[in-house]
């Protein structure tokens, strides 16, 4: 079954994604979408490495397919202004529903309980839900590679830039990476785990790192739970990480984050 679950996740999307329109017009969100003034610079956290030299996208996740339940009751807004006041670059916060029991409302808590910019990370397909995540206070979303058409992915670059989103590019493979990068891809998430299997390889990001092109910034993504993680990253010129499990399974997230970046 580990082998086609990519296709159950983005299958089920699919299935939700018509739901939602029954629901709300594609036009009303359009509308809020486009009515956002308060979108956090999310990009711009992620050009150069912070104060520490590290900059950390610190992720709010309850659940994975591969792992089931890792935090199925944390409070969004409480591990929000823990992961603030440890210092972290940004928000991720997971927003699928039936494989990792995330959702809207989690990212809208988070959001009103810091000033960090928020990342929707979810299996974003299509246009609608571009207008989604910009209606439900997202300030970036990420794009994945495999599950998208290189034209669908150029397209939904340009929307997100149009709505003011920032837009952080998952890739795995060479393949996928040259795609993002004909599509105008600037922010690079090389994500370590392989969405087909759910396995783990914390030197991936390393082999695709040289091959990013120079206008590229890359954030490593999956496995990363030390400081020695960090520093091995580091001394190859690699600054922004997503870090989701490790954070979310400490006792004292602010802590733990202070201590990935080496200030504590």
């Amino acid at each position: 079954m580990a082998h086609d679950l990519l296709e159950r996740i983005v299958a089920a999307k699919r299935a939700q994604i018509e739901a939602a329109r029954r629901t709300i017009a594609e036009s009303r969100l359009r509308a809020a979408a486009e009515r956002r003034r308060d979108i956090r610079p999310f990009e711009e956290r992620l050009r150069s490495p912070g104060p520490s030299g590290a900059n950390i996208i610190a992720e709010i996740k309850r659940a994975s397919p591969s792992k089931g339940p890792i935090a199925a009751h944390l409070d969004p807004a409480a591990l929000a202004a823990d992961y603030a006041a440890g210092g972290a670059a940004a928000l991720s916060v997971l927003t699928e529903t039936d494989f990792f029991l995330g959702s809207a409302d989690d990212l809208a808590r988070a959001r009103r309980a810091c000033e960090l910019p928020v990342l929707r990370k979810d299996f974003i397909i299509c246009p609608y839900q571009l207008y989604e995540s910009a209606a439900m206070g997202a300030d970036a979303v990420l794009l994945i590679v495999r599950i998208l058409p290189e034209e669908d992915l150029r397209r939904l670059l340009e929307l997100s830039a149009g709505l003011g989103l920032a837009a952080l590019v998952e890739v795995f493979s060479e393949q996928d990476l040259a795609a993002a990068g004909r599509a105008g891809a600037r922010l690079i998430g090389i994500n370590n785990r392989d969405l087909r299997s759910f396995d783990t390889d914390r030197d991936r990001t390393l082999r695709l790192l040289p091959r990013l092109l120079p206008r590229q910034v890359a954030v490593a993504a999956s496995g990363i739970r030390t400081r020695a993680d960090i520093l091995h990253y580091q001394k190859r010129g690699v600054f922004n990480f997503l870090i989701g499990e490790s954070l979310v399974r400490s006792e004292h997230p602010a802590g733990f984050l202070r201590m990935l970046q080496g200030e504590s």
